[in-house]
This record gives structure tokens, sequence and C-alpha cells, in this order.
């Protein structure tokens, strides 16, 4: 028998205590090598293992404005032209419809191609206001493409606020380019 302690009374044996000992840390090292595993789980049906995973969902390799600004590049254009949006709107502009028709057009002609839109703000704002924002500016875009006959598991949207401005200068021209949907191809 082992002697425990048990409280101020000094040293006792008692089997119930020494097992309970011995469960509870036989508990905690399962658990300690299950978290260890170094076995990556399988993807989930109609996830894309080899795309990014930063908020969207059944996209591709895509060249994002993420992507692009973090090798020090200014966004790429790409086949699909960007939509501007006036100060604290997302809702799409007149001058905007043709736009959007025509990407449409193009990602009807590319079938096999996803699009993800990228929601974007100028500088002004707190980050929670322009991220959601350039949520609700992708959205717009999305549910307008969907109109279009674009089927929405094509299409996926993030939103990246005021981060990745396209023009750094602190006037209304400037802001104006930043208030953007950009829309990123993908495979």
């Amino acid at each position: 028998m082992i002697p425990v302690q048990c409280g101020r009374g000094g040293w006792v044996t008692s089997r119930s205590m020494v097992a309970r000992a011995v469960a509870i840390v036989s508990v905690g090292v399962m658990l300690a090598m299950a978290g260890c595993s170094s076995k990556k789980p399988a993807p989930l049906p109609g996830e894309n293992p080899g795309g990014s995973q930063i908020g969207e969902t059944g996209v591709g390799k895509t060249t994002s404005s993420l992507e692009d600004w973090k090798k020090g590049l200014i966004p790429g254009q790409g086949p699909l032209s960007d939509i501007h949006f006036a100060y604290n709107e997302y809702t799409i502009q007149e001058q905007d419809g043709p736009v959007l028709k025509s990407n449409a057009s193009w990602l009807q002609a590319h079938p096999q191609t996803r699009v993800q839109v990228e929601g974007h703000c100028d500088e002004r704002g707190s980050e929670e206001y322009n991220i959601a924002l350039g949520a609700k500016r992708a959205q717009a875009a999305k549910d307008y493409l969907v109109t279009l006959g674009i089927s929405g598991s094509r299409i996926s949207t993030i939103s990246y606020g005021k981060e990745l401005p396209l023009c750094t200068e602190h006037d209304e021209s400037c802001w104006s380019q930043n208030r953007r949907d950009h829309f990123a191809v993908s495979d």
C-alpha cells in the first residue's frame, strides 16, 4: 500500500484514493496525447483543401487582393471589372448594372470558374464598421450576380474593410477608389 496525504490529518493509506489519483492522471495523459496528434483531419465534403482559408467557402486557388498585398503588388484587375460605391452605402448604383451584367456574361461563358467578391471601404470609420460595410457590399454584388443567373455556389464573399486600400491619399478622389467590390477569379 502507498501512503497518501489526506488533508491535515497526516498520511493515510486508502485504495480508493490511490485508484482515483491514478485514474485522473491516466485521463490527463490520454487527453494530452490525443491533443498532440499530428494527423490532419480529412476535409469536409464541399471544402477545397488547396484553397486559401480566409473566410471563404467553395473557392479554389485565388489570386486575392490579400495575397497580392502580401507580395507587395497592387491587386490585379483580372477578367472581371470592379464596381464602386457611394460613401457609407452598399447599394448597387445604376452605373454598375452594366459592369455586373458584363461580369455575369463572362462567368456564364466560363462555367468552371468561381469568383470571390471582396468588399473594400475607405479609411474613414472604425475597423468594425468597415468590415461590416465591406461584407454588405460584397453580399450585394453576389445577390445581383445570382439574379443574373450565376449560381450562388460559385460565388464567395469576403470583407477586407479598410485594410487593403488601392490609394493611400487622404482625399475624396482617393477614398472613392477604395470604396469598391473587387472580383477575384479562381479555377
